[in-house]
């Protein structure tokens, strides 16, 4: 695994964009940004990025300097406390904002956030204010989908050649966000692009939180299946949308040797890298 970490940034999204990124052209919405732990710190660029997607699909990007960690692997693990206290401070973070949405670019953080009125269920005092959160938590590819100004992506300087794609659900996303269309159906936009659908694309890579790493031995046998699947397709480029799935999908590239070949790839690099701008 550590063949594939990318270096950590000690610069956050914040830091290097500021906590206000107003809306290319017309403003459509004003939209909260959750940053997260693990991708704004291995995976900055793609926060950054998603960021400058939202801005050209006509979002002002607001970026609380206040939010923290999600409380997923807390959720998890059992420790619910811990957990509710980390969802009270976003809310409130998100809420002082004044946003109309909150836009998530990890599919495992998104799976939580959206549940935060389940987590604080037994706290009537949280109950307005969860169900404020949680009503407006959308992933990156869906709210582009839905709430988006249509954009335009630019295709390979190769007219007539078709580069190979295809798509790695993430579990949470696909189960519990019901966001897997959405991220098919921009890729599917991308000029001389051949979406390839992988054969159960929804089942686990084996990341599943940190169950690559307590549980090396079943995550590297569920990795070895799925790499039979994404081999089959062909697939120049791997697109994920969750941190976790993405690390697993480049381990299971490195480890079949196709790297140079394949390269595994979140879904907002991707679309920005081609948006017509």
């Amino acid at each position: 695994m550590e063949k594939i970490i990318p270096d950590a940034s000690n610069k956050g999204i914040v830091e290097i964009l500021g906590t206000r990124i107003p809306a290319k052209g017309q403003k459509i919405a004003t939209v909260g940004m959750f940053r997260g732990c693990l991708m704004d710190v291995l995976f900055t660029e793609t926060n950054i990025k998603t960021v400058k997607l939202l801005a050209e699909a006509g979002f002002e990007v607001v970026i609380p300097d206040t939010q923290n960690c999600c409380g997923a692997l807390h959720a998890h693990s059992g420790e619910s406390d811990q957990a509710k206290a980390l969802a009270k401070n976003n809310i409130r973070a998100f809420q002082d904002a004044g946003v109309d949405y909150i836009v998530s670019n990890a599919g495992g953080c998104g799976a939580i956030l959206v549940e935060y009125d389940h987590l604080l269920h037994d706290e009537p005092e949280w109950k307005e204010s969860a169900g404020w959160f949680a009503k407006r938590v959308k992933d990156i590819s869906t709210i582009l989908v839905e709430q988006g100004r249509p954009l335009s992506f630019a295709g390979s300087k190769n007219e007539g050649v078709s580069t190979p794609v295809t798509y790695q659900d993430s579990c949470h996303l696909r189960n519990v966000m019901k966001g897997s269309n959405p991220s098919r159906q921009l890729l599917k936009e991308v000029g001389n692009v051949a979406f390839i659908e992988m054969k159960d694309a929804g089942s686990c890579c084996g990341s599943a939180g940190i169950y690559n790493v307590t549980q090396p031995e079943m995550a590297n046998q569920i990795l070895e299946h799925k790499m039979e699947n994404v081999n089959a397709t062909g697939a120049q480029y791997l697109i994920t949308s969750n941190p976790g799935c993405l690390l697993q999908m480049k381990l299971g590239i490195e480890k079949h040797g196709q790297k140079g070949r394949m390269e595994a790839v979140h879904i907002a690099d991707f679309l920005y890298d081609r948006v017509v701008k």
